[in-house]
């Protein structure tokens, strides 16, 4: 199965050399990375070029300047399904996405059409978060869950994988959203069209290194976007739930 990895980076310079050998060492062959850089200061961008060079499964796709998250991940999709890439999985750069799971990760999706590293379904949980963070985020699943009505335990987690005919049903070009909401408004989206989601426990250790994008302002604007998802495709919903299979 042709897979690629889309790892999106803005000043990751103490990661990405790291990661990508993580990544290297415990996939196959035929299992791509494809590192989507948005013109780093740090010189991330350069750093992944070089190691692009020094290995044929590396790509880098840089774009010009900072533009977010959820456009990160449509650059890369559209570039692998280009590509003729079967399988697009999204990972982190700073290591909260253990590259341990990536086995699992291709071994369900040769059996399903989405597959979520799940922090909220048994076995799954965050490792070094403050009870405010785990809160909110937990919260927030809940919170989609509820108002979308889809069983989706870990709707805000941004470590997924996709089949290509997901992305291409999905219609990724009119996508809007950003960071914690682009997660929660692909995986809608992929609800409403009946595709087979599965979830399989992952740990999620906050980064040790590099500091984060994430705020509980981008969190709190996200949820909020909640509702414009539900009314945006009141046209796709009829009452009839994908088949879940959640351990």
């Amino acid at each position: 199965m042709k897979a690629l990895i889309i790892v999106p980076t803005y000043n990751e310079i103490e990661n990405i050399k790291s990661l990508v050998e993580s990544v290297m060492a415990v996939t196959p062959t035929s299992v791509d990375l494809l590192i989507c850089d948005d013109n780093s200061p740090d010189g991330t961008g350069p750093l992944a070029d070089t190691l692009a060079k020094q290995n044929p499964r590396i790509h880098v796709l840089h774009r010009e300047k900072k533009m977010g998250l959820g456009t990160a991940y449509v650059a890369g999709f559209k570039w692998g399904l280009a590509k003729d890439y079967q399988v697009l999985i999204e990972m982190d750069a700073d290591f909260s996405h253990d590259p341990k799971y990536l086995p699992q990760m291709l071994q369900h999706l040769n059996q399903h059409d989405v597959v979520i590293g799940s922090r909220y379904v048994a076995g799954g949980g965050t490792k070094n978060w403050g009870l405010g963070r785990k809160i909110l985020s937990r919260g927030g699943s809940i919170y989609s869950r509820l108002i979308l009505g889809a069983p989706i335990r870990d709707f805000t987690g941004g470590f997924n994988g996709w089949a290509r005919k997901v992305l291409e049903t999905v219609e990724i070009e009119t996508l809007k959203s950003d960071g914690y909401s682009f997660q929660i408004e692909l995986k809608y989206r992929a609800f409403l069209r009946k595709f087979d989601i599965f979830e399989f426990p992952i740990i999620f250790e906050d980064r040790k290194v590099g500091k984060s994008k994430m705020s509980r302002r981008i969190v709190i604007e996200a949820l909020g976007r909640v509702w414009t998802f539900r009314w945006n495709n009141l046209g796709l919903r009829d009452g009839t739930m994908t088949r879940q299979i959640i351990p």
